[in-house]
């Protein structure tokens, strides 16, 4: 198969448990709950998506013909020749439409530990090493389980209270982003203080300036 990746870079992951972990990013192009495109924002399943996903024009993005080419392109982007575990997030749009266990497997011949942010409409392949989950309204989810479940604060239909049976390690909420960020963020903190199980994350790479 051929994959088709917006852009691949390297950074500090911005959000949830791994926040100020240095990684590669993979940002594969198209999702199952938005075409990316503005005209098909008001209709979509989710509505308030603030990545560009679309197309593979982004740096480092194109189209690649093997899971080795991937890979190597992703290795590629690691400072070479430094210590620390090397970690590879590869996201979206929605990575595990195009996801498989071979590239998996060539992610770790390279020496990654592979993690995922998926909206979780879709069964990851084998081998994943950390799973982050972030749930959207009315979207079917079929991945109940995993490493972080990181909720975009408030979603009607998608309460904080209709995911804590399931069997994450953290849950998170975060703020949705637009024009209102700040009410959305106050509203998190209160139930993050009102709920302790709920940790609060926010898009710290907005904050710094950094992809």
């Amino acid at each position: 198969m051929t994959f088709a990746v917006k852009e691949i870079f390297y950074t500090l992951q911005g959000e949830g448990a791994n926040v100020g972990r240095a990684a590669v990013f993979c940002r594969f192009a198209g999702c199952n709950l938005w075409s990316g495109l503005e005209k098909d924002r008001a209709g979509a399943i989710c509505n308030f998506c603030d990545t560009d996903f679309v197309g593979v024009d982004g740096d480092g993005g194109g189209r690649f013909d093997t899971p080795d080419a991937l890979a190597d392109e992703i290795d590629a982007c690691w400072p070479q020749q430094q210590p620390g575990r090397k970690l590879v997030v590869c996201t979206g749009g929605e990575p595990l439409l195009q996801m498989t266990d071979v590239f998996v497997s060539a992610l770790h011949e390279r020496g990654f530990e592979v993690a995922i942010e998926t909206n979780g409409t879709v069964h990851p392949p084998q081998g994943i090493d950390w799973v982050c989950v972030s749930p959207k309204a009315n979207a079917e989810l079929v991945l109940h389980s995993g490493d972080e479940l990181k909720l975009i604060f408030p979603q009607a239909g998608a309460e904080p209270e209709r995911y804590e049976h399931l069997a994450f390690t953290h849950f998170f909420l975060q703020p949705m982003d637009g024009p209102e960020h700040e009410r959305n963020t106050n509203l998190a903190v209160r139930y993050c203080l009102d709920h302790p199980r709920w940790r609060l994350s926010l898009q710290t790479q907005k904050v710094l300036g950094i992809k």
